[in-house]
């Protein structure tokens, strides 16, 4: 693939899917999603990210009360619904993810740290949520990510018990043109950037 038909794939022609074609998304595929996006980087290596796939009736009818009324239909079309959350306890993976400093788990851990690590696990789960969006349009996958729903509803029936918070969640499959809408605004670089 030339360089910019990737780029249009992954950004200039990708849209935010609002209906969905009835194509599954094997759970092969959802593997080889996660194996591209967890090369993304993160500080020191945190990989606070942690998924639940979506996508029996079982957990369509778990995640359903949980979303914003003008989302329900949507999202419970989407072949996939990745529920994309961070680890808040992730620095307890460190020892193996950066083995070269097995002290930096040290930098998050204890009651004085607690602000510390969730910023930390949110900033760098987020980023790890942009990596899953990158990665699914470069399988060929649509995506509609969203946030109209109930976080905590969320967490208490995907998470309970566990120290992972839902931040966002995105739909995954194969977005019916039809249903798309007219591309909105962006600001110019002009207003959104400096050179300093």
């Amino acid at each position: 693939m030339q360089t910019n038909e990737l780029l249009d794939k992954i950004f200039r022609g990708a849209r935010s899917q609002n209906g969905w074609l009835p194509t599954p998304v094997p759970d092969s595929t959802l593997r080889e999603l996660y194996d591209l996006m967890k090369f993304g980087p993160t500080s020191v290596n945190c990989s606070p990210a942690r998924l639940v796939f979506v996508r029996t009736e079982e957990g369509r009818a778990k995640l359903r009360p949980a979303l914003a009324p003008g989302n329900v239909e949507k999202t419970m079309a989407a072949p996939v619904v990745a529920i994309v959350g961070y680890d808040t306890r992730f620095y307890e993976q460190l020892p193996d993810l950066f083995p070269h400093n097995p002290a930096v788990k040290a930098w998050f851990e204890g009651d004085e740290k607690v602000d510390f690590a969730n910023t930390t696990a949110f900033r760098n789960g987020t980023l790890q949520g942009g990596y899953l969006i990158a990665a699914a349009r470069a399988l060929g996958l649509d995506c509609g990510p969203m946030s109209g729903f109930n976080n905590q509803a969320v967490d208490q029936a995907f998470f309970a018990g566990t120290s992972i918070r839902s931040n966002f969640i995105c739909g995954l499959g194969h977005g019916d043109p039809e249903k798309v809408f007219a591309r909105s605004p962006r600001l110019s670089f002009e207003q959104a950037c400096q050179l300093a």
